[in-house]
């Protein structure tokens, strides 16, 4: 039993010495190292068509059918959907009617236009007729021949009949301008019937395929919803969240590694190519979009990823862990504190500029 207890202490001894002696070597000891040095920015990636945009129809009504299939590529102007509604078709005919109305009025064959004409065509000849007697009394009177009421009747009828002449030809200048302006709205108005009643077959406003088709056969369409999301076939973007803290630091052009989740580990090349200035308030994350230098050869709508946005990259430079760092630009070394200046960083690794090389032993913070 003796023996048992002293073989149990001699290894519990051992134990501690073992422990004592691991304590007393730190681990957390290095050296800064000599490397090349990368600073990215993250960003959650989404693959989409270039140009892609959602098909509305112009008029409402109920979907006779749908003219293509999800996947079917189009040219610009191909019919996508066809819609039936008679209420366009009823505008465009009172329209019609309208304007043949308008069209007749303003031809100068209505009543209303004839019978100002003959009023005017009766009132210059009633002013010639007074003016011819006016002055024929005007004559005489000069001459002290007659009477002046006789004189003064002629001229007040001259002039009344002057005035009368004008106020015809003014309120049939008007009537003729407003119904000229009648004229231009019923064909106005006609044409947009037209137009409205044409828009029956919605159509593709580019080339490129057809990604999805938002109604059935039936079912009620409105100008307010999408019927069809067309984008290019084999031309796609890359959008691309970056958080706000890091927007400063994107510009056009910059490279950015791809990683999609379809091809596992494989990297794609791709450029900055716009940066949309408004943030989103719910994510906090400012949109961008890259376009692939060598894209992969299947591609579809929406497959996700992750990329990382090259800012700077640097050779040979000092680096050390980024948990080796505390209060921004300070290092523990065996010596004590000492502060150093720090360069361009990525997740783990940090650039030292000064303060430090590569023969100082560094301490974790906190050993």
């Amino acid at each position: 039993m003796k023996k048992l207890f002293r073989r149990l202490f001699a290894i519990w001894i051992l134990f501690l010495v073992i422990c004592l002696a691991q304590c007393g070597t730190s681990t957390d000891k290095i050296y800064p190292t000599r490397s090349g040095l990368t600073e990215s920015v993250y960003s959650s990636v989404t693959v989409q068509p270039d140009s892609l945009y959602q098909v509305y129809a112009a008029v409402g009504g109920i979907l006779e059918k749908n003219l293509v299939e999800e996947g079917d590529k189009v040219r610009k102007g191909d019919p996508i959907a066809q819609i039936v509604n008679n209420t366009p078709l009823l505008n465009m005919e009172n329209a019609r009617l309208n304007l043949e109305l308008a069209r007749e009025n303003y031809s100068g064959n209505n009543a209303v236009l004839s019978s100002m004409r003959d009023e005017i065509n009766s009132a210059r000849l009633k002013l010639q007729n007074d003016s011819a007697n006016y002055y024929r009394q005007k004559k005489l009177w000069d001459q002290k021949i007659g009477s002046e009421v006789e004189y003064d009747n002629r001229k007040l009828a001259f002039e009344l009949s002057s005035s009368n002449l004008q106020l015809l030809v003014g309120n049939y200048e008007r009537m003729k301008n407003e119904l000229k302006t009648k004229l231009i709205q019923a064909e106005n108005n006609y044409k947009t019937a037209t137009i409205a009643s044409e828009d029956f077959t919605v159509t593709s406003k580019i080339n490129g395929t057809v990604y999805e088709l938002f109604k059935n056969q039936g079912e009620l369409v409105s100008s307010q919803e999408p019927v069809a999301a067309v984008g290019s076939s084999d031309k796609f973007v890359i959008e691309m969240l970056v958080d706000e803290v890091d927007i400063v630091k994107i510009r056009e052009g910059q490279k950015a590694l791809i990683t999609l989740d379809a091809y596992n580990t494989e990297v794609f090349e791709a450029r900055i190519n716009k940066i949309y200035p408004l943030k989103d308030e719910r994510s906090q994350t400012f949109k961008i979009e890259a376009l692939f230098i060598d894209a992969p050869e299947v591609l579809y709508p929406g497959l996700a990823g992750e990329g990382n946005i090259i800012i700077m990259e640097k050779k040979d430079v000092i680096t050390i862990p980024k948990d080796y760092l505390f209060d921004g630009n300070k290092v523990k070394t065996e010596d004590g504190i000492i502060e150093v200046r720090t360069g361009i960083e990525n997740l783990d690794r940090v650039e030292i500029i000064s303060g430090l090389d590569t023969q100082t032993h560094i301490l974790k913070p906190g050993e």
